[in-house]
């Protein structure tokens, strides 16, 4: 097995398409121009590009991005062994030297000062200096850059540079429609079509509380969980309240508001 194949998507990912993204990022993959990808937890970002890396035959290399990665881990670093030091990439320098997908997922959560390692990466020069092992990298001409992050969700010390946002071509994601969405958790789980409609309209309810005691609505990855439960033949209203509203609240009132929206869906 090639680097490349260890990296690729082997079986098709269900993704439901929104509108014409998938036609939008081959467009951006053809041209080779970065892409970020905004929106809110669980809507299907992180899916989307599994399944373009699927559709366009490409490794895909994920970077779950958080606050104590250091730009070493994106680009690399000596290690000393028995025989002395060694060098060993990092997962932004193994996909430029093999023409990857490089997705680094919640870059807002990686520190200012290791993300701008990705900026030669994302113009004319497509390279990637790596000034420890005094290496200049020249991407391969298949490799892209694709990030993500939650808009909603960040503060002013976590927001992107204007410097890195101009870097990049964007997607807005939001979860979906009613009944796209009860169509994605049957497909998802096997769920009937009657129960997935019901839990939709709990994650409704709770998206309608975001910034009225919510900082995050019920994701649909939650809905999955929950349809995922009770097909296991766990009890709806148990199922709901295990997976729907005691991951993404503490607040007793706010519990008790979606408690009763169970309550009355499975009345």
């Amino acid at each position: 097995m090639t680097d490349k194949d260890q990296y690729k998507i082997k079986q098709e990912p269900f993704y439901q398409a929104q509108g014409n993204e998938v036609t939008l990022y081959e467009a951006a993959y053809a041209a080779r121009l970065p892409v970020m990808v905004k929106g809110p937890t669980g809507c299907g970002k992180s899916r989307f590009i599994e399944y373009m890396a699927w559709k366009l035959n490409k490794p895909l290399i994920t970077v779950a991005c958080n606050e104590d990665m250091t730009a070493s881990d994106l680009v690399g670093r000596y290690l000393l062994d028995a025989n002395g030091t060694r060098w060993l990439d990092g997962p932004l320098t193994t996909a430029a030297r093999i023409g990857a997908i490089c997705y680094l997922d919640e870059i807002v959560e990686a520190r200012q000062d290791t993300t701008v390692v990705i900026h030669p990466l994302t113009d004319h020069r497509r390279t990637l200096p790596l000034d420890k092992k005094g290496e200049l990298i020249s991407a391969h001409p298949d490799f892209q850059l694709v990030i993500s992050y939650n808009p909603g969700y960040q503060s002013l010390m976590k927001d992107l540079k204007q410097s890195t946002k101009q870097r990049f071509t964007a997607f807005d994601f939001d979860y979906p429609e009613a009944g796209v969405e009860a169509g994605i958790l049957s497909k998802e789980t096997g769920m009937d079509k009657d129960m997935s409609a019901k839990l939709v309209k709990i994650g409704q309810t709770a998206r309608h509380l975001k910034g009225h005691g919510l900082d995050e609505g019920i994701s649909t990855r939650l809905l999955v969980y929950a349809a995922t439960l009770i097909k296991g033949g766990v009890a709806p209203r148990d199922a709901c309240r295990m997976a729907l509203v005691r991951p993404i609240t503490d607040d007793a009132d706010i519990r008790a508001t979606l408690d009763h929206a169970i309550d009355a869906v499975f009345a």
